[in-house]
């Protein structure tokens, strides 16, 4: 395997890193079992070095077209999805390293003095923290027909105001007491941020967070209702790209031995915050999602950037592994099938119960 020109990563064969690279082949094989699997990538990566990228051919949706018959690459871009909530909790952090984004308990609606109509008894305990854990309260269905006017989703994309129309939301239950996942949060996050920093997060993501990874060729889509950007889903990536930003986490926010991100600020939002009600048994930080898998018998904890269609961007500390998937084949098992019966039984330096 060799870099691609510019592309900052180290490179090693699977046995290098402790990976059994004929299990890895199997690739392939593995997923016939799905024969309308439409993945697209897989790159993984351990010990910081990219061992493992299988590109296929296969329909991808860009933002909501789809697109015809594509050829992915390592030099080709894919929609993440929701995982463009974990980088913009990325951003959050580096923000705040800065001094630049509100304190986290500090309440929402008295950072934007232009929604004070909006203000509610209810809605004024909502604190920045409750946004990062989707533990908002308020009133938001993700979850019906895309064309059904109760798609809170699809509204959002195509409001002239996203951030006004989350606020105007009524709230379903108390602040800090429930998960409730929602794009709208992440939406008020990013007004958020691009206040605090004077400028749209794509840019201040290129200045603080994408060029001191060597990412320099990346999209951020906009909502269609509005010119702002869409943090809850719009980023696009190469899968490379994304398996840094799954290093840079893996790594306690640094990069080839430069510090980008906070390590305090890579603990605080990868710790269990909420119990991911609905999802589950998976819990949820600040923007990440948290889960476990086995292996050998034991149990290992993973960080997680999950989006729709099968974008999955997997941390597993304990045996500093990256996992990414990128594909379009919605309520798949596929990517998690990927990370617990391909890659992590392919590692073979992992000591079993017996040992």
């Amino acid at each position: 395997m060799s870099s691609t020109p510019d592309d900052g990563w180290a490179v090693a064969t699977p046995t290098e890193v402790g990976l059994d690279a004929t299990r890895l082949s199997q690739l392939d094989t593995f997923l016939k079992q799905w024969p309308q699997h439409n993945v697209h990538a897989v790159v993984i990566a351990r010990r910081g070095k990219l061992v493992f990228e299988r590109y296929f051919r296969g329909r991808e949706r860009h933002w909501m077209e789809w697109s015809n018959s594509v050829r992915f690459s390592p030099t080709e871009k894919h929609d993440i999805r929701s995982i463009s909530k974990s980088v913009t909790s990325l951003l959050i952090g580096i923000a705040l390293s800065e001094d630049k984004f509100p304190a986290l308990d500090s309440l929402v609606i008295d950072y934007f003095p232009e929604y004070a109509d909006l203000r509610t008894q209810q809605n004024g305990r909502i604190t920045f923290r409750h946004l990062l854990t989707m533990s908002h309260g308020l009133r938001w269905d993700e979850s019906r027909n895309w064309k059904s006017p109760g798609n809170n989703e699809r509204q959002l994309l195509e409001a002239k105001d996203p951030c006004r129309y989350v606020l105007e939301q009524p709230m379903a239950s108390p602040p800090g007491t429930s998960f409730n996942y929602s794009g709208g949060a992440t939406s008020v996050l990013a007004a958020a941020l691009a206040k605090a920093v004077g400028q749209r997060i794509d840019i201040y993501a290129s200045e603080k967070l994408f060029e001191p990874l060597g990412i320099t060729d990346f999209e951020w889509r906009t909502f269609t209702g509005s010119a702002e950007v869409a943090a809850f889903a719009g980023l696009r990536l190469r899968p490379r790209d994304l398996a840094k930003l799954g290093q840079l986490v893996a790594d306690e926010g640094r990069w080839n031995g430069r510090q980008i991100v906070p390590a305090r600020w890579i603990f605080e939002s990868t710790i269990p915050r909420v119990n991911a009600e609905g999802h589950g048994a998976l819990y949820y930080g600040y923007q990440w999602w948290l889960g476990r898998s086995l292996l050998n018998g034991r149990e290992l904890t993973w960080i997680a950037g999950f989006g729709s269609g099968g974008q999955r961007l997997f941390i597993v500390p304990g045996i500093d592994l990256v996992v990414v998937v990128n594909a379009f084949n919605y309520r798949s098992p596929i990517p998690i099938a990927i990370l617990n019966r391909l890659v992590m039984p392919a590692v073979t330096d992992y000591p079993s119960l017996s040992d």
